[in-house]
């Protein structure tokens, strides 16, 4: 009686029935969607270490932005998505926003919190689908592949597989040093694992290179060492958010670099969580089957907005922004489609929360296959850029190429936004250009100016 009364209640809340599902698949299809995406507690950590960020406070705000974010998903949209901090995007956090453009973590973290409120705002005013609708498809395209190159490079990076050489700009490092070849061992077993399509095959990977790096040498285990602990404080990063010193105050910033500065920053959070968001939505959502006659998804704004107020969310625990995984793609293919997929795995990731010692554990040179092979599959769009094209083929390139050269996403996005226009006004197609990419192309233009003065 007990049990036929929670499956009428999971019935209430979700509509099982409507959706042609069933209690045990979507649980089934919860836990496979974290075992796929649970990757990104050992990654991002590690990544985000690298700006500054305290490691074992950063694994707890993963976990909990990742549980809220998809605790919305399954209450408020009843969608089958999970969330959590994306890749790609803590990448920018780190390498483009603090090392690169010197912004501190605690003004970082501000910008990721601005975003979020902003993709709030432009989803609740409908502004969502102006600037959708500006942003060339080939251009959308480019800056998931460029991203994959810019993951991939830092995966190498990471791994000692590549390094630094004067004569050449970027080398082989010594392959035969035992973290490298850690490095290359665990992608080669993570490979395998894909190949047999074999379900958590990244999570599995980092998780077998990390045992093989104990014998190797590479895995440290302290004395200390316990496999179930309390989650570690939040206190080193919750609510450390700088405003003040994102927006300029107090520092000596030129008004039009401060201005382009901060646009930059934050625009590119939004966006490219934004379009990573909607690609997945109706990327996923196709092969579910969960889009309607016109080809759109019933109750995508909330879906949206769960993602933007996980963002914000995210920022004030301490960590960068918190996107809609494709991963979720994995539970939808075992049949999940409701919100209590997403419920499954939002448990699993508040269960994760105990484990912190093993992720803490891991090194980077067992992450580093991990951000390869995502960087393998996010390459993937590159295929749906129309390369016959010069006009859409040159700006697709440049954005792609000039994330990884430059080891910048932003400045990816903004080369291809500022050669679009041009060589679309040039070869007489200017009615191709909404004015909104102008308008960006302008942004940046002035901000690159900036930058060379």
């Amino acid at each position: 009686m007990e049990k036929n009364s929670c499956i009428s209640l999971a019935n209430k809340i979700w509509d099982l029935d409507g959706h042609k599902t069933n209690v045990k698949t979507e649980i089934i299809a919860g836990l496979t969607t974290f075992i796929t995406m649970a990757y990104i507690l050992f990654v991002n950590p590690i990544v985000l270490k690298e700006a500054g960020m305290n490691t074992g406070a950063v694994f707890t705000a993963t976990a909990i932005s990742a549980a809220i974010g998809t605790l919305m998903m399954a209450f408020y949209a009843n969608y089958p998505f999970a969330q959590a901090p994306g890749m790609g995007l803590n990448a920018f956090f780190t390498y483009t926003v603090v090392l690169t453009m010197g912004y501190t973590w605690q003004e970082a973290l501000a910008a990721v919190f601005i975003s979020g409120i902003i993709f709030i705002l432009i989803t609740i005013s409908g502004i969502r689908e102006m600037i959708i609708d500006a942003i060339p498809m080939s251009l959308k395209y480019a800056v998931s592949s460029g991203i994959g190159l810019f993951i991939a490079l830092i995966g190498f990076k990471n791994a000692g597989i590549i390094i630094a050489n004067k004569a050449t700009y970027i080398g082989f490092g010594e392959l035969s040093k035992p973290g490298p070849l850690l490095a290359v061992i665990g992608l080669f077993i993570t490979a395998i694992l894909m190949s047999r399509r074999i379900k958590g095959s990244i999570l599995i990977g980092i998780l077998l290179t990390s045992i093989l790096g104990i014998f190797m040498g590479v895995t440290k285990i302290p004395a200390d060492f316990t496999l179930i602990k309390m989650p570690p404080s939040l206190a080193p990063t919750f609510l450390k958010l700088d405003f003040a010193g994102l927006l300029g105050i107090g520092k000596h910033i030129a008004p039009i670099a401060l201005i382009t500065s901060f646009l930059y920053v934050v625009l590119t959070f939004t966006f490219v969580d934004m379009f990573d968001t909607i690609g997945t939505f109706i990327g996923t959502g196709s092969k579910a089957g969960m889009l309607d006659k016109n080809g759109k998804m019933p109750n995508m704004k909330k879906g949206l907005l769960s993602d933007a107020i996980a963002t914000s969310v995210g920022a004030l625990l301490g960590t960068s922004t918190v996107t809609t995984y494709v991963e979720s793609a994995a539970g939808i293919a075992e049949g999940g489609r409701t919100g209590l997929t997403a419920l499954m795995t939002a448990i699993m990731f508040i269960f994760a929360l105990f484990f912190s010692p093993i992720a803490l554990l891991v090194p980077s040179e067992a992450t580093a296959p991990a951000l390869i092979i995502v960087g393998a599959l996010m390459m993937g769009t590159i295929k749906n850029i129309n390369f016959d094209d010069f006009t859409e083929a040159l700006p697709s390139f440049l954005a792609i190429a000039l994330m990884p050269f430059t080891f910048s996403i932003a400045n990816g996005i903004a080369s291809g936004l500022i050669a679009y226009p041009i060589v679309k006004i040039t070869s007489g197609r200017a009615k191709e250009v909404h004015p909104i990419v102008y308008i960006l192309a302008l942004l940046f233009i002035l901000r690159f100016a900036t930058l060379a003065g």
